[in-house]
């Protein structure tokens, strides 16, 4: 395993190198140094030891391999084309066609190429996680291999091994600074992962100049001190040094391992760091001519890939893969139905046959309950009937109520892989990326925090969102409600945030049986992200005998209360849902016809056909009022530029809550004069 490169490696390698160049050269964009200086650490682990079915990409217990350093994109890319990793569409059928073929990559960074600026999950075969904001790859890997620990607990049996995969994370000098990185190594060296490898190239570039600008800890002390194995390769052309490695990785127990790697950024460059490679530009074609001379490779050759390098990496990869992949298949064959039904299900995205038939039900009740309460009494419900369920908070679960109580229920650590619940620590930021690691590694997880501070999860919601992973994120003290604990912690501009979201739902519900019917529709998603947007106060229990079913919010947008043809239109959501219902019955009373919406999820309401959004709120009604406690931003939309807006222009303070309502105008009488005003205004 530790011999040294032959000539059919350095060819590979240099077939790695000399790609890079010349599709970064022919788009006029992008990075070919670290590609160039990793080459041999790729061409490395793929050959010698990736467990990766070139025919077979979606088996589910291949090894992983991330490009955290998503700049490099084109050393995956030309793995992939080396490797003749088979096309897999999106229903999961193969296509005859190559994952990555070599028109592919002469396509770098074109319109609706397979080969992007960045690497795309879903969009390319072979493609694990979407990466590019540095350090979301690194701890999106911390998600696989926590999963492939609870996968393992769940379906080995007898001395049969369905789930063992080891992950691969290939990261830089900026995932090393950026803060999710610490925060998801931390979490990894806790629960002791070690099916979980990072290579670090060391390159000591980055975009401004050499890393000590703004970089000079010791690495391998700090993961040391995170509970990591650390290694360390002085050179990255040094393929039996890199082979030891890797090898000592894979029998290294009761640890994640670190293999730090001295690298050079565009290697074999006749100019080496001070080259445009390690600022993101092409090396431009005398540059490339010079280096390709270094390489013993043909000057003026393009695209270039030779024949004994188009087979060896596929062949390597085979033959060690096949005999796995059988013997897997073996295992499959002895799961019991119920596991095997799982499986086949997970993988699909598809929920158990009866996950919805033991839910709660939820009578009128003035006082209510807090949403945050009533959503965990249903997550504990839906959790019980789908087993790979699961979630945790950023320290906060006795707070957001998602801690899942059932019996076997049990907490995932170092010692128990197959507990559900999950305990992040105050790792806001790496838990929304874990969770999107174990969304990619067919479990269906939530995360659990306050939403103002979803501020500290935006990258990884976004990612969710571009990955279209059915990740449900729970917020709870979701607004001026959290009272004495004042602005710091009351949010305002964060549901405009998570609305502005491309792809993601935010779902806010008005009471305890809306806050069921949207778990529903969350765990129902398979392409789409989820926020769970819920109040810390008690909230009423609608009587719904009187006023419309719940059911409705699964559209968005329904009428909750009121005449057919209203004089106004009172449009809330979540926690406002029921001032809202508390003015209506006012205006009910003063003689004035009025209609309640509750609209706990614009995105659902604009999946609607224009005929049921009309219905819903009639275009010729133009007296409109809306009632939340967030910003004003995007409201125009419904209420049109004369509708009124009871909403927050400002931060919170530090009150009672019902000193803050008052102050901020979220009372009946404010409203009602809303309405009235409204009414007048509509008239004239």
């Amino acid at each position: 395993m530790t011999h040294p490169a032959t000539a059919v490696d350095t060819q590979c390698i240099n077939t790695l190198r000399t790609l890079a160049m010349d599709a970064v050269q022919k788009a006029n964009s992008g990075h070919p140094g670290t590609p160039m200086g990793l080459a041999p650490v790729g061409y490395t682990l793929w050959s010698r030891f990736l467990r990766y079915h070139p025919e077979q990409p979606d088996w589910p217990n291949r090894d992983r391999f991330v490009l955290s350093v998503g700049h490099a994109s084109m050393l995956l890319y030309s793995l992939l084309h080396l490797a003749g990793v088979v096309e897999i569409d999106a229903h999961g059928q193969r296509t005859g066609e190559p994952a990555i073929s070599l028109d592919d990559i002469k396509q770098f960074r074109q319109a609706d190429s397979k080969t992007p600026g960045h690497p795309e999950y879903r969009m390319t075969t072979g493609v694990e996680t979407t990466t590019g904001p540095l350090g979301q790859g690194c701890a999106n890997s911390v998600g696989m291999a926590m999963a492939e620990r609870w996968l393992a607990e769940r379906f080995n049996h007898d001395g049969q091994v369905v789930f063992d995969y080891n992950v691969y994370t290939l990261c830089g000098d900026g995932d090393m600074m950026e803060g999710i990185s610490s925060e998801a190594a931390s979490m990894a060296g806790h629960l002791k992962l070690d099916n979980l490898c990072w290579i670090y190239d060391n390159n000591t570039i980055s975009i401004e100049g050499h890393t000590e600008l703004a970089f000079s800890e010791d690495v391998i002390k700090r993961f040391q001190a995170y509970g990591w194995h650390t290694l360390h390769v002085t050179d990255a052309n040094d393929l039996a040094a890199l082979s030891h490695a890797l090898q000592t990785f894979q029998t290294n127990t009761g640890a994640p391992t670190l293999i730090v790697v001295d690298s050079v950024i565009g290697y074999g460059s006749p100019h080496k760091h001070n080259t445009a490679a390690a600022h993101g530009e092409p090396l431009g074609d005398e540059e490339i001519r010079l280096t390709k001379a270094a390489y013993g490779w043909p000057q003026d050759a393009s695209f270039l890939v030779p024949d004994a390098a188009r087979t060896a990496l596929r062949d390597a990869l085979y033959e060690r893969a096949e005999p796995l992949f059988q013997a897997w298949n073996q295992a499959l064959a002895g799961l019991d139905a119920q596991r095997a039904d799982e499986l086949r299900r997970m993988r699909a995205g598809l929920m158990p046959e009866h996950w919805q038939t033991q839910l709660p039900s939820f009578a009128a009740d003035a006082k209510g309950v807090a949403s945050r309460a009533s959503g965990g009494e249903v997550l504990n419900a839906f959790a019980q009937q789908i087993p790979w369920l699961l979630g945790g908070s950023a320290d906060l679960s006795p707070s957001t109520k998602t801690n899942l109580t059932f019996d076997g229920a049990g907490r995932f650590s170092a010692d128990d892989y197959s507990g559900r619940n999950l305990h992040f620590g105050i790792r806001e930021h790496a838990m929304g990326a874990i969770a999107n690691g174990l969304a990619l590694s067919y479990l269906r997880p939530y995360t659990s925090t306050f939403l103002v501070f979803s501020d500290y999860m935006k990258p990884p919601i976004r990612l969710a969102a571009i990955m279209e992973l059915p990740v449900v994120f729970v917020f709870t003290h979701d607004s001026i409600g959290v009272g004495e604990d004042g602005p710091t912690h009351q949010p305002i501009e964060h549901l405009t945030q998570l609305r502005a979201t491309p792809g993601l739902l935010t779902l806010r519900p008005g009471d305890a049986n809306e806050t069921l019917e949207l778990w529903k529709v969350a765990l129902a998603q398979t392409h789409r992200p989820s926020c769970m947007v819920l109040s810390r106060q008690p909230l009423p229990t609608l009587d719904r005998t009187l006023y419309a079913p719940a059911c409705g919010a699964a559209r968005g947008a329904y009428v909750l209360a009121g005449a057919d043809a209203p004089a106004v239109i009172l449009i809330a959501t979540g926690s406002e849902v029921s001032l809202a219902v508390a003015a209506y019955e006012q205006l009910k009373a003063d003689g004035i016809g009025a209609r309640v919406v509750s609209m706990p999820s614009w995105e659902l309401f604009e999946d609607q056909d224009q005929a049921y959004r009309d219905s819903v709120l009639p275009p010729a009604l133009t007296a409109r009022v809306v009632v939340e406690q967030a910003g004003p931003l995007g409201w125009d939309r419904y209420v049109g530029q004369t509708g009124a807006k009871v909403v927050m222009n400002s931060f919170g303070a530090s009150a009672p809550l019902s000193k803050l309502q008052a102050k901020f105008g979220f009372t009946v009488e404010h409203v009602v004069k809303e309405a009235k005003a409204q009414i007048r205004l509509a008239t004239h």
